[in-house]
């Protein structure tokens, strides 16, 4: 597994909007301010789909990815899975218990504007993407006359949590970090017991996750939206306690998407400071 640093221009976080199952709507969520410039691209994540447009062509010329203003738009709608019991597929009901329907929105941009206020939420600082091994079949989704259904072997969890050292290492090599505790987390909140088994395996203290859980509890596993809700809980209680910065006063943290595969996504993200 690789992991590139983005080169030349740092991608920024510059706007989010949230919606919950929870409630039907709700207001935006964004930093003060007037609204940055319209995007000029738009990604939209679903369980079944993502989809990459531009306003006027495929081709984006480099000199032109400084300008660019990407809207990233992620929507699930998990309740497809909801069925009635059944003797025969009774781990149905551990899916339907754990996945609830959200949506979220983001504005990803290099270079924020001062002239039009732009004011960036987090820094990307790098990427990077691993399938696990021993994983084939863990998480999966079938198609059939009953409908949509999701399969979760119990060894999820371990499988994710003995490989999440590895991720950390790599991504973070570049900048001398070591200590799991001096960075803030923003873990896709897949399950408690993945949580659980992630904060034991690299020895993190427990608030450390208290993002992600709350959101879990809140809201449920709402796939690719979790970690937008996880970022804006992180920003919004580093405001609210007078933090020096939006991933709650520490300069580096991680943000981790897990999915089927299993596949484990690793952002290395920057916090912004907070005037």
């Amino acid at each position: 597994m690789g992991t590139a640093q983005v080169p030349d221009h740092p991608r920024h976080l510059l706007h989010h909007q949230r919606h919950g199952p929870s409630r039907c709507r709700l207001p935006a969520l964004q930093a003060p301010g007037p609204q940055p410039r319209h995007p000029t691209h738009h990604v939209v994540s679903t369980r079944l789909l993502c989809r990459w447009h531009r306003s006027s062509s495929c081709q984006v010329p480099r000199r032109e990815l400084q300008r660019a203003r990407v809207l990233v738009v992620c929507s699930e709608t998990t309740t497809v899975l909801v069925r009635a019991p059944s003797e025969e597929h009774q781990d149905d009901l551990v899916a339907q218990a754990l996945f609830a329907d959200g949506a979220s929105a983001l504005i990803v941009g290099a270079d924020p504007n001062e002239d039009t206020n732009e004011r960036p939420l987090f820094t990307i600082f790098s990427t990077s993407q691993v399938i696990l091994p021993d994983s084939d079949g863990a998480i999966g989704g079938h198609v059939g006359e009953g409908g949509l259904t999701a399969t979760l072997h119990r060894d999820v969890p371990l499988i994710i949590s003995k490989n999440v050292s590895k991720c950390l290492e790599q991504a973070f090599l570049p900048l001398g970090i070591s200590d799991w505790n001096s960075i803030f987390w923003a873990p896709h909140p897949g399950g408690r017991a993945i949580l659980d088994q992630v904060e034991e395996r690299v020895g993190l203290k427990p608030e450390k996750l208290w993002a992600s859980r709350h959101v879990l509890a809140e809201y449920g596993n709402m796939s690719s939206v979790c970690v937008h809700f996880v970022l804006d809980e992180l920003r919004k209680r580093s405001i609210k306690e007078g933090k020096s910065t939006t991933g709650e006063g520490l300069e580096w943290g991680v943000l981790f998407g897990f999915g089927p595969g299993l596949t484990v996504e690793t952002v290395v993200l920057r916090s912004v400071a907070l005037n």
